[in-house]
């Protein structure tokens, strides 16, 4: 018998009134439209889902019936048994998975950004690594990516590296690698061969455009100057870089990589647009259960989310105590297993505090 009985008529009733509203010809200009798309969509799924259910339950009962007669068909029939309980249990748990709350941002594209800690070039090394890892992750995953600002440092590694990656919900499998990242190895400079320990903090925010975050030009202070490249020497003869200061929060983004203002003062409303709706969705989580906050990470410096260990081949989730080897698939990308086993956590979270 199916442990999920879904109300099929007033979910027909829903669906019925969405498409109404969706054929209409001004459908498209309503700001809801997107959101009422996919919740049409979702409908449709539940509802034919529901509907299986429904035939399976009933040929389960059926066939149950026929396998207490005392016929010949009852023998085939109990052989049938086994088979219809497992669709129906893996039917469940399609509409368990369907029906759990999601995250409002999952199907938001994303911000990385990745900051050296502690451990000086070695740090930054290390950050050139994990930004490879999140490429490749990428491309592995069809998902678009875009530098959108770079600081780096003597040693071929980076101070800050930002990006940003477009695609099919990214932030639902990236959100969870914000926090800090902590590598154990002995670096190449180590005449001794002793192991030292460095961090990188990685932010994972959802891209936010302007209607999820609304920003009065008023609050802003923009300064215009002229970009440099290392060392001090001018890689520009124009005021082209841009620091945009956002007064109510404090909160300031500078970015000089392209050599248009316009352009750099658009990446740069990219990302403090972004980051204020990190700090909205800080405050929304700060309602959340501790666990469920541990597994989103602020990126705070505090935070160790995850240790690479290069001499054991070890890399440890400290969220879910999950440990894997193989150090050369990770770093080039292939980390599914984790993001999976945190999706999995996630989600049997959010049930728990239905």
């Amino acid at each position: 018998m199916s442990l999920i009985n879904l109300d099929l008529g007033s979910m027909k009733a829903e669906l019925s009134e969405l498409q109404a509203l969706l054929s209409r010809p001004d459908a498209y200009a309503d700001p809801y439209f997107t959101q009422q798309t996919k919740r049409s969509t979702e409908l449709e799924n539940l509802i034919a889902l529901a509907q299986e259910q429904e035939r399976l339950t009933e040929e389960l009962q059926t066939t149950k019936q026929l396998a207490r007669e005392d016929s010949e068909i009852a023998e085939l029939a109990k052989a049938e048994i086994p088979e219809l309980e497992a669709k129906l249990a893996a039917l469940d748990q399609q509409l368990l998975d369907m029906l759990t709350p999601k995250d409002p941002n999952d199907d938001k594209n994303v911000i990385i950004e990745i900051r050296a800690g502690a451990g000086g070039d070695e740090a930054g090394l290390f950050a050139a690594e994990l930004l490879r890892m999140y490429l490749r992750y990428c491309e592995l995953h069809n998902l678009k990516t875009e530098i959108l600002s770079e600081s780096a440092n003597d040693a071929g590694g980076y101070k800050e590296i930002i990006f940003g990656v477009k695609g099919d919900s990214p932030y639902a499998k990236l959100k969870f690698e914000s926090g800090v990242h902590r590598v154990q190895r002995i670096p190449a400079t180590e005449s001794q061969g002793r192991v030292h320990t460095s961090t990188v903090t990685v932010a994972v925010l959802p891209e936010a455009v302007e209607s999820d975050v609304e920003i009065n030009p008023n609050d802003l202070r923009i300064d215009v100057y002229r970009a440099s490249g290392h060392g001090g020497q001018s890689v520009n003869t124009t005021d082209s870089a841009v620091r945009i200061t956002h007064l109510p929060t404090g909160l300031v983004v500078a970015n000089q990589d392209e050599k248009s203002q316009i352009k750099n003062k658009d990446k740069a409303m990219k990302v403090l647009r972004s980051r204020l709706l990190q700090r909205k969705i800080d405050e929304e989580q700060a309602k959340l259960s501790a666990e469920r906050r541990s597994l989103i990470g602020s990126g705070d410096r505090s935070e160790k989310i995850r240790t690479y260990n290069f001499p054991q081949d070890r890399i440890t989730d400290h969220r879910i105590g999950y440990s894997r080897s193989n150090m050369p698939a990770m770093l080039g990308g292939e980390f599914d297993d984790i993001i999976e086993k945190m999706q999995a956590r996630e989600a049997e979270l959010a049930r728990e505090s239905k």
